[in-house]
This record gives C-alpha cells, sequence and structure tokens, in this order.
C-alpha cells in the first residue's frame, strides 16, 4: 500500500489517478496511523512553502512525514513536496521546513526578464544516479515541471537529476530512503509513469 498523504495542500487526484493507471495498490489519507503502517508514502505539494507548512502543522502531516521518514521505509516528495524536506525557502523566510535534507530553496533567476516565471513546460533531465527512480530510462528524458523556486543541495552526492532554466536546478534528489522530483511525475507521460512504477517497486511492489 502506498499512502498518498492529505494534508491540505496537495495535488492529490492527479497522484492518485497516474498510480492507480499502473495498477499500484494507494490510498488518500491524514491518519497517523495509516500512513505509518504503509510500504510507501508520497508527499505532494502545491501552493506556496508556508501556506503548506502550516497546513502540514495543523494536520499533523509533519509528525507523520516525520516518523515514517524514521522507519526506513520509501518517501517520495513532489513539486513543493520535494522543497518541503529542507529546512526553510526563500519564499517564505522565516518558516521552517522539514529538514530532512540539506540544500538552499530559492527563486529562479528570470535572466533580467528574459525567462518567463513560473517554469510551467517541459525539460529534459540530466540524469546523475541510474537507478532508484530512474532505473530503466535513457538519458536526457523529458518530464514537466510547473515552479517558481528550485533546490540547490548541499551535497551533489543525493542529486539524482538535473535540469537548466536560467540557472543548473537539482530536479531530483535520492537519499537513503528519501526520493524526491521538483517535477511532475504524475503529469509527465510514459516517463513519469515509470518513474512512479519505479518507486512502487522500491516500495515492494512490482509495478
Amino acid at each position: 500500500m502506498i499512502a498518498v498523504i492529505d494534508y491540505g495542500a496537495g495535488n492529490l487526484q492527479s497522484v492518485i489517478k497516474a498510480l492507480d493507471f499502473i495498477g499500484a495498490d494507494c490510498c488518500v489519507t491524514d491518519k497517523y496511523e495509516e500512513i505509518m503502517s504503509a510500504d510507501g508514502a508520497i508527499l505532494p505539494g502545491v501552493g506556496s512553502f508556508g501556506d503548506a507548512m502550516d497546513c502540514m502543522k495543523n494536520s499533523g502531516a509533519v509528525r507523520a512525514v516525520k516518523d515514517f521518514t524514521a522507519t526506513g521505509k520509501p518517501l517520495l516528495g513532489i513539486c513543493l513536496g520535494l522543497q518541503l524536506l529542507f529546512a526553510g525557502s526563500e519564499e517564505s523566510p522565516g518558516v521552517q521546513g522539514l529538514d530532512l535534507l540539506k540544500g538552499k530553496i530559492t527563486k529562479i533567476p528570470n535572466d533580467g526578464g528574459k525567462l518567463k516565471i513560473p517554469h510551467m513546460g517541459w525539460n529534459s533531465l540530466d540524469i546523475k544516479i541510474h537507478d532508484g527512480l530512474y532505473e530503466g530510462i535513457n538519458d536526457s528524458p523529458y518530464v514537466y515541471f510547473v515552479h517558481s523556486y528550485y533546490l540547490k543541495a548541499d551535497s551533489e552526492d543525493i542529486v539524482s537529476a538535473q535540469t537548466s532554466y536560467g540557472t543548473v536546478i537539482d530536479a531530483s534528489v535520492q537519499c537513503g530512503n528519501i526520493y524526491a522530483t521538483q517535477f511532475h511525475p504524475e503529469k509527465s507521460g510514459t516517463v513519469g509513469l515509470k518513474i512512479l512504477r519505479n518507486f512502487v517497486r522500491i516500495c515492494g511492489g512490482d509495478k
């Protein structure tokens, strides 16, 4: 069972639709016990960093995510869900994130107005770690992004893929049992479905 964590600020339906499409056993839940008993968990996210962290605190998801991660079972953050795994974001100064990984979340530079912000559309990935989420995926796959802020991880060792849009963006990370993508795998066609299948497999499934 994959628990899609419902804390009031996630793109739940598109994630569930994609998981259903690949035949994954999944549920949307805000219940601590259900999250903790799942084989894997997904932390989606839309909107602003500060609003999302408020929702996480009010719903009890901060405790659930931290305790679930401590079990060693796989966690996947998607879009804002990736950013929430870090200590904070330039978008919401003073707001404490989950602080499970180390890095900086800052606004994408718009190159003097030449780039449209938010970054919205398809970009190719430079894959750095070819197992995990990217097992069986060829180099330079295209995936779908919607974001105004981006990650620069403190350690290159956790960066599983990068892309470029005004700057080099750490597009996904992999650290122990924590996986996260800045892009939306559930909106990234066959490549995104393969990434989700890989996550289900990591969780003990066979998709």
